[in-house]
């Protein structure tokens, strides 16, 4: 039986160990809240603009102030912040907090591409920075397409969330 962690290896291309090597360094420390927030903002400006209509789709029902800011409150709390987005909203619990929405491998690689394009044009974020970043968006894309996966009760995978920390 493969765990979510192992399909996310195998269809992101990235290990474990790259996809968490942002734990290595407190990017929040080194980053600021700011750099998460002004990431945010780049990211879902082109999201909300994506000229793929069934991409846009996905965000339809969410307001884009909101997206915004849950998600540089995970970005901030994940990577070394403080737990505003715990504190808010409770534990992230990716799998099913994405289950309503279609979490494809053709919309991963959407994600993925506004995502390089933010951190490549977001101030302030240094080149090995956007390489760890980048490394756990790609494995943690692919993890709620391993866990979208789920939602078919004849799949075996075991779940382990991407909030979590591998065991050593």
């Amino acid at each position: 039986m493969q765990s979510l962690q192992e399909k996310a290896s195998e269809w992101s291309g990235v290990e474990t160990n790259d996809a968490f090597a942002i734990d290595e360094t407190n990017l929040y420390e080194k980053l600021g809240l700011q750099t998460f927030i002004n990431l945010s903002t780049n990211f879902y400006t082109r999201v909300y603009d994506d000229e793929e209509e069934w991409f846009r789709s996905i965000f339809v029902n969410s307001k884009k102030e909101d997206a915004i800011q849950n998600q540089y409150e995970f970005f901030a709390q994940r990577m070394g912040g403080p737990p505003l987005y715990a504190q808010r909203r409770g534990h992230p619990a990716l799998i099913a907090r994405h289950r309503p929405f279609p979490v494809t491998h053709q919309a991963a690689e959407r994600w993925l591409h506004h995502m390089q394009q933010a951190l490549d044009t977001t101030p302030d974020i240094d080149a090995d920075s956007k390489i760890k970043m980048m490394n756990f968006f790609r494995h943690t894309a692919y993890f709620l397409v391993a866990g979208d996966e789920l939602k078919n009760p004849k799949q075996e995978i075991v779940c382990k969330h991407a909030s979590e920390k591998p065991a050593a």
